[in-house]
């Protein structure tokens, strides 16, 4: 193999060409990004940065020693367009293209947006350095009035930053308990206590019906009449794998790029790894693990299997995340079901500081803790070595 071409600039995609030259590979290596910029670290975009307790530098993926050893052709600044498989080439927006021996597809997902609120200042998602930058702006306007549209991890955070900046703050949630798909309705109404504790407002179980404002954002309307008065709108709710460049290319989409538990597609020499790839199993059942772990962890199973040729590795990590809120860390790993007993071995839930189990017929499932990080890697680990490859 003499070429790999690696579209997308972001967590997963520096990690495959890190773990490709870890293992030998000494071709051409080219990583192709949509932002102009070098790869960074987005995780601290919700939190630290939205403070201003870390800027643009700290944020960054790579060191001068890790560029000079890498050796990689960056094409940033440019988007791929499409895939001709046949020749295994990358197309590019700027009518160029890259043909290599490999393709690793790495582009991440696509935050969700509701309808109507192009073009509206104000309203934002926060996926980005550059969203990032203008949130942070419109948060240190004056005292804006911030309405969190989702109870997920990131909007969580957003409104734990927003809090911290004494902003009037309320999250909008179409479930009746944020989250609890993940944590399960125990551990997921301990999260949801986090908001009012802190004096941010959780309205749940009602769904958004629309945004109100010409030009610039003045609110929110929920499906029970209820009107949320917002100068700033964030909507964290859930991401779309960035696939469209891929269409009509023959790879199989399904919610992101179908490969199996070797990071592999159909497609011989086509390897999809982070957000963007939905594992497929064995036995049909499929997932697409969103979390900066997975993003981390996944290339070096995909290089070692496209430097070989075939699966001879599988990814066989269990779901591992963590979400820093009003200054509690959240972690969790496993996969949690409904009907699964939650057992707290340290700590309290009420406290706010506990480690937990998740139990089916007499097996750990799934681990939880808020601020107990030596107890949770105790758990974790026991958790990981039954992890199925999906």
């Amino acid at each position: 193999m003499r070429a790999v071409a690696v579209v997308g600039a972001s967590l997963a995609g520096v990690e495959t060409a890190r773990a490709l030259r870890e293992q030998g590979f000494d071709g051409r290596l080219t990583v192709v990004g949509d932002e102009d910029r070098l790869p960074y670290d987005r995780p601290p975009l919700s939190k630290e940065y939205l403070l201003g307790k870390a800027e643009t530098d700290d944020l960054a993926l790579l060191d001068g020693d890790d560029e000079d050893r890498l050796g990689i052709d960056w094409r940033l600044g440019v988007r791929a367009t499409g895939l001709d498989l046949r020749r295994r080439a990358v197309e590019l927006a700027d009518g160029t293209e890259i043909t290599a021996d490999a393709v690793v597809v790495a582009t991440g997902a696509a935050p969700n947006r509701l309808p109507g609120t192009a073009g509206l200042e104000g309203v934002h998602v926060l996926r980005s350095l550059t969203d990032a930058d203008a949130l942070r702006a419109d948060l240190a306007a004056g005292s804006p009035r911030v309405a969190v549209i989702g109870g997920s991890f990131i909007g969580a955070e957003i409104a734990s930053a927003c809090s911290v900046l004494g902003l009037e703050t309320t999250v909008v949630e179409a479930l009746d308990t944020p989250m609890e798909p993940v944590l399960g309705p125990r551990v997921a109404r301990v999260a949801a206590g986090l908001h009012g504790d802190n004096g941010v407002r959780l309205l749940r179980g009602v769904p958004v019906s629309g945004i109100r404002g010409i030009g610039r954002v003045t609110g929110v309307d929920l499906a029970d009449g209820t009107v949320v008065p917002a100068d700033v709108v964030v909507m964290g709710i859930g991401a779309k794998p960035a696939t469209a460049w891929l269409e009509g290319s023959g790879l199989e989409l399904d919610d992101g790029v179908v490969c199996d538990t070797g990071l592999l597609t159909a497609a011989g020499g086509v390897a999809a790894v982070g957000d963007v790839a939905r594992l497929r199993g064995a036995d049909g059942t499929s997932t697409r693990p969103e979390h900066w772990t997975a993003a981390a962890q996944q290339p070096a199973v995909a290089a070692a299997n496209l430097l070989a040729g075939t699966a001879l590795q599988e990814y066989r990590r269990a779901p591992y995340f963590w979400s820093d809120q009003y200054g509690v860390r959240l972690q969790f790993a496993g996969r949690a079901a409904p009907g699964d007993e939650v057992r707290v071995v340290e700590g309290a839930l009420e406290e706010y500081a506990f480690a937990a189990v998740y139990e089916r017929d007499g097996a750990v499932t799934a681990a939880a803790a808020m601020d107990r990080p030596r107890s949770f890697t105790r758990l974790r680990r026991g958790i990981g070595r039954a992890a199925a490859p999906v």
